[in-house]
C-alpha cells in the first residue's frame, strides 16, 4: 500500500498482516507515518482532501475501500483516540450510542449490552451506581476505559489504538495495559506506541515504521532484542527518535 497526501508521498510500499488474538505495535519517531497507517485501517483518512492510496487493505480477505461501505467498516474496526473523547452525555448513553446508532431499540437488551461492555472495560464496578453521571465527570484513565467500551458495544472485529496512553498516569497507564491483554483474547488489537516500554510490555508483534517505509516486523522479543536493522537497533535504543 502506497499513500499520499497530496504530491507528498507519505507511506510507502507498505506491507503487513495483523493476526486475529494479537496485540500488534507500531512504533517508530514522530512524524513517521505511524497515525496515518492505523487511521487508514479505517478510512479516516478519507476526510482529508487530495488523500490516494494504491494497493488495498484487506479484512477477512475483501478490500475495505471496495467492498466495505464506511460506517460498516467502522463497527468492524473500531478506534479509540490519544486523548479521551467520550461524548457530552452520560456514561449509559456513551456505550449505549452506537447500539442505538444500529437500529437496537430494545431497552433491556441495551442495558444488558452496556453492563458487559463496561465490564470488558474493566469500568463497570467504578460506575455501576453513577451510570447517569455526565461522563465528563470520570478522571482521565476512567474516560479512556469508557472510551474502549464505546468502541467494545458494537462488537468488533478488531481495535485500532493510537498512542492511547500518552495522556494518562503511570496508573492509569497499567490499567489500559492489563486490558489490552485481556482484550486480545476476542479482538485483534494494533496500537500505535511511542512508548518503546509499553511495546515490549504488552505486544506479540512489532513493526518499525521510519519515514514513511516499513522498515523490520517480527516478534516483539526479537525486534527488541535482536534487531535485523541497524536503523531498528538505533532507534529503539535511543540514538535517534
Amino acid at each position: 500500500m502506497n499513500l499520499w497526501f497530496g504530491e507528498k508521498h507519505i507511506l510507502k510500499n507498505i506491507s503487513l498482516d495483523f493476526e486475529s488474538n494479537e496485540i500488534s505495535a507500531i512504533i517508530g519517531p514522530s512524524g513517521c507515518g505511524k497515525s496515518t497507517l492505523i487511521r487508514t485501517l479505517n478510512r479516516m483518512n478519507d476526510l482529508i482532501p487530495e488523500t490516494r492510496i494504491t494497493g488495498g487493505v484487506l479484512l477477512d480477505g475483501q478490500d475495505i475501500r471496495q467492498e466495505h461501505d464506511v460506517v460498516t467498516l467502522r463497527t468492524k474496526v473500531g478506534m479509540v483516540f490519544q486523548r479521551p473523547n467520550p461524548f457530552p452525555k452520560s456514561i449509559f448513553e456513551n456505550v449505549a450510542y452506537g447500539l442505538r446508532v444500529q437500529g437496537i431499540s430494545n431497552r433491556r437488551e441495551i442495558a444488558d449490552r452496556v453492563e458487559n461492555t463496561l465490564k470488558a472495560a474493566a469500568l463497570w464496578d467504578e460506575v455501576k451506581g453513577n451510570l447517569n453521571q455526565n461522563a465528563f465527570q470520570l478522571s482521565g484513565g476512567q474516560q479512556q476505559r469508557l472510551c474502549i467500551a464505546r468502541a467494545l458495544a458494537v462488537k468488533p472485529e478488531v481495535i485500532l489504538f493510537d498512542e492511547p496512553c500518552s495522556a494518562l498516569d503511570p496508573i492509569s497507564t497499567a490499567r489500559i495495559e492489563e486490558l489490552l491483554l485481556k482484550l486480545k483474547i476476542s479482538y485483534t488489537i494494533i496500537i500505535v506506541t511511542h512508548n518503546m516500554q509499553q511495546a515490549a510490555r504488552v505486544a506479540d508483534k512489532t513493526a518499525f515504521l521510519l519515514m514513511g517505509e516499513m522498515i523490520e516486523v517480527g516478534a516483539t522479543s526479537q525486534i527488541f532484542k535482536q534487531p535485523k536493522d541497524k536503523r531498528t537497533e538505533d532507534y529503539i535504543t535511543g540514538r535517534f527518535g
